[in-house]
């Protein structure tokens, strides 16, 4: 199976797998997500508290000058006529006054069977002070059914307004109410509950703005407070089909989710509001313009009162500075919540998101892939807490994330296994065609290597053994002619190597190789006729370590040409090899085919010549026009004779003047110029070029262009 099919099997699993568990989510995952939106709270940091908000709080301080909790309901008079005398705008009560005060002196002389009258009830006094104070009553639900039997309804001055309101409501319904006595209860101008809801893994993230109890919609304290500080009558509340959408206060849409409840945009970990001590309230030892005009919640630090709750900035946070934070985001406006069109966003992203990984998975290596998929999760994290903390939206993070790191993670290792796996075939391929730095370049980047065939221009390299079976028969055993092979090929072959270029194939004593495969290389014509040139000057070498070891010599032909191939693998199925075909991997062979006729040592054609970058470093002289066999077109075939300040034999230029007559066809002159170079040097070039003028004189040609054509390879 390919490496595509692989990636596309991987894809549609993971988003099969990640629909799965955005429409249903195991609590684990809940919690996860929770946990990551925890998270970019801690990223944002904290920021200043509303200072109109003020906590008063009944602290260690307090508890152990006034007595331990509850105190007795005169201290609490005293506190909330203090406050009022001093302007306080709100007071909300995080406490419940649920059972009468038994420390109240009428109280204990009542028990007591003695007259009370004349003295103080404490009750009494606290419900004087709430009818003439700002002051917002605090209750609290139980939830659960507790083994208690519900008696008594919250009072509240809210008028509350359901909009298309669906047959089932999703807003919570609790068991019963545990209320202030009725004294208190109907003396405070107003109630709200304090019940801080938390989630799953105990973490308070939200408030329920409303609970409905016995049919009747109640509001939590926070909201209560802001709509009489607002001066707003009505609250008004907008479903839609799955539940509650947002909660109206006058021109204040508060966004839900479909429980009613509002996520809570915390400012910062604890004491990020002003405290005032309820001691030094008790005393009047503050200033007016502290609590002047303010929002003020009255409540407790203490630990020892466990009213102690779990936020995502402290596991350790006073759970009236969670109301304080609710009254923080419902003044600003500074919400955030899960709107209804975040689904649709959801779902787009979890499609979107697989696919880019998959794409960059698809085009890119082990590196480009780690560093693209990366920049994914930052895109994914840094627009999530852009749109949560600038836009106000929440959207999913967990399962997109869980499909990007399982898309890479998988995508990952079937990208190094095919890369592996393609490692290994290009070493098998290349091992032994090129030198071990070409395999180790190409093997870094196996990406780069197109297997597949391609055309390419190349520079095409064939060599043979003259007389090779005589050689063959003068050795004593097959195992000496094995031996001289041996010799002879290994620095052949490394001469060839170390020039850049691409042994193809060994074809007994015959050698194919080629220049600009796999690997590009720059100057491929000057690479192969520089490694022929070292070849020849090689094996002179060679043939005097032979000639000293009683061995046959060994002479070579070479022959070079240059064009546009196809290379790639080629072959039958499970036997295939990478290779090159073509017009001149052809003509390569018949040039060097040519060599033996010629004398020559090393020929190449006309169209390696065009591609060498500096011709006049070689001695080179041009010694035939030919057509080759199974070739129409006529090719210019030239002779190396070495480098040009240190030729391996003279190259008369009496040579270039006959054989331009010869192409004019003046075959009489141009043979008396040929037997004059013939008798200076006894070259088999030209005793060719006198025996062809002789027989052209006693057989005149027809149309003669100067093409010699060859009729046998």
């Amino acid at each position: 199976m390919s490496r595509s099919n692989l990636l596309g099997i991987l894809l549609v699993t993971i988003l099969g797998l990640e629909g799965f568990l955005y429409f249903k989510p195991i609590p684990l995952l809940l919690s996860l997500e929770h946990k990551i939106k925890d998270a970019m709270f801690w990223w944002r940091g904290e920021r200043a508290g509303n200072p109109n908000i003020l906590i008063i709080d009944i602290d260690e301080k307090s508890l152990q000058a006034l007595g331990q909790w509850p105190w007795s309901r005169d201290k609490v008079a005293v506190i909330l006529s203090n406050l009022t005398q001093s302007g306080a705008g709100i007071i909300g009560l995080d406490v419940v006054f649920a059972e009468e005060d038994a420390s109240s002196p009428v109280k204990i002389l009542q028990s007591l069977g003695i007259d009370s009258s004349g003295l103080v009830d404490y009750d009494t006094l606290l419900a004087q002070t709430l009818e003439s104070s700002p002051v917002v009553a605090g209750y609290v639900f139980a939830m659960q059914e507790d083994g208690v039997i519900p008696h008594g309804s919250p009072t509240s001055r809210a008028i509350v307004i359901e909009r298309e309101k669906p047959e089932h409501s999703y807003l919570p319904k609790p068991y019963r109410a545990i209320l202030n006595i009725p004294l208190l209860q109907q003396s405070a101008y107003s109630s709200g509950y304090f019940n801080t809801l938390p989630d799953e893994d105990g973490v308070v993230r939200s408030v329920p703005l409303l609970m409905e109890y016995e049919g009747i919609l109640y509001p939590a304290l926070s909201l209560e407070m802001i709509r009489l500080a607002l001066g707003v009558g009505r609250i008004e509340v907008e479903y839609f089909e799955q539940g509650v959408q947002a909660v109206r206060l006058g021109d204040i849409l508060i966004p839900t989710d479909a429980f009613g409840r509002m996520r809570l945009n915390y400012t910062g970990g604890a004491k990020n509001y002003p405290y005032l001590s309820a001691l030094d309230v008790y005393k009047g030892e503050f200033e007016r313009e502290q609590v002047e005009g303010k929002l003020l919640l009255l409540g407790t630090s203490s630990a020892g009162l466990l009213d102690l709750r779990s936020t995502p900035f402290e596991s350790v946070f006073p759970g009236v500075e969670v109301h304080a934070n609710a009254l923080d985001n419902l003044l600003s406006g500074d919400f955030i919540a899960k709107p209804l069109w975040s689904m649709g966003a959801d779902v787009t992203l979890l499609l979107l998101l697989p696919l880019a990984g998959w794409l960059i998975l698809r085009l890119f290596g082990v590196l480009l892939s780690f560093l693209g998929m990366t920049l994914l999760l930052w895109v994914l994290f840094g627009g999530h807490y852009y749109l949560m903390f600038s836009q106000g939206v929440i959207l999913h993070t967990l399962t997109p994330l869980i499909a990007t790191l399982s898309l890479f993670f998988g995508g990952i290792m079937i990208n190094y296994f095919f890369e592996s796996r393609q490692k290994e075939l290009i070493k098998a391929k290349f091992a032994r065609k090129v030198s071990k730095a070409v395999v180790e370049e190409l093997t870094k980047n196996p990406s780069a290597l197109s297997l597949e065939g391609k055309e390419a221009e190349i520079t095409v390299f064939f060599s043979d053994v003259r007389d090779f079976t005589s050689i063959s028969e003068s050795l004593p055993s097959p195992q000496a002619l094995i031996d001289l092979l041996n010799d002879y090929m290994t620095p052949m072959v490394e001469i060839i190597t170390r020039h850049q270029g691409t042994i193809d194939k060994f074809i007994g004593d015959a050698v194919m190789a080629y220049w600009n495969a796999p690997r590009a290389v720059p100057f491929h014509a000057d690479e192969a006729l520089l490694a022929s040139i070292e070849q020849i000057e090689e094996l002179t070498n060679l043939n005097e370590k032979l000639q000293n070891q009683g061995r046959p010599l060994i002479r070579i032909g070479i022959g070079l040409n240059s064009g546009k191939c196809i290379v790639g693998e080629m072959g039958s199925l499970g036997r295939s090899d990478y290779t090159c075909i073509g017009d001149p991997v052809n003509l390569a062979s018949r040039i060097e085919g040519l060599c033996k006729g010629y004398g020559a040592l090393i020929l190449l054609s006309e169209y390696t010549l065009a591609l060498l970058q500096n011709p006049n470093r070689y001695a080179l002289r041009e010694i035939d026009f030919v057509r080759v066999k199974g070739k129409e077109k006529p090719v210019r075939i030239y002779e190396c004779l070495g480098f040009k300040e240190r030729p391996w034999k003279e190259n008369p230029s009496q040579f270039a003047e006959a054989l331009a007559l010869y192409r004019e066809g003046r075959f009489k002159e141009a043979l008396e110029v040929f037997e004059k170079l013939k008798t200076q040097s006894p070259e088999k070039l030209f005793s060719l070029y006198t025996e062809r003028c002789e027989h052209y004189l006693n057989e005149p040609p027809r149309d003669f262009d100067g093409v010699f054509a060859y009729k046998t390879k």
